[in-house]
């Protein structure tokens, strides 16, 4: 198979380290806890199950029963994800007699969302 010319990846000719650039990139550099966790945060995003929670959840906020007739899933099924998202502080729950709304956790989430589709979207 042969690949285009557009998917390769370019590299220099020759080896020339611009060490201020590497000191500034080291000096910003969060340690390893920090970037372990930022990855952990996005593997969350990887499941479509997940974003079409939150995108639900970015409209209005509903329980578990209006979650699972929205998508079409058991009330199981979505509890497990919900337990995800809540656990890696994406999704917050109040409850409300015999039941329990949940909606996205703060504004960070929603502007991780907008961000995301709209990089999506770009040409």
């Amino acid at each position: 198979m042969q690949s285009d010319e557009k998917d390769e990846i370019e590299c220099c000719s020759e080896t020339v380290v611009h060490r201020d650039v590497v000191e500034k990139v080291n000096e910003t550099m969060p340690d390893e806890t920090e970037l372990y966790d930022l990855a952990e945060l996005f593997k969350v995003f990887g499941d479509s199950t997940r974003i079409r929670i939150l995108f639900v959840l970015f409209e209005a906020e509903v329980c578990v029963c209006d979650l699972a007739e929205t998508l079409h899933m058991t009330q199981s099924a979505i509890s497990h994800q919900l337990r995800i998202l809540k656990q890696s502080k994406l999704v917050k729950s109040r409850r409300e007699g015999k039941s329990v709304f949940y909606s996205l956790a703060d504004g960070h989430v929603r502007t991780i969302i907008a961000q995301g589709r709209e990089h999506i979207e770009e040409d």
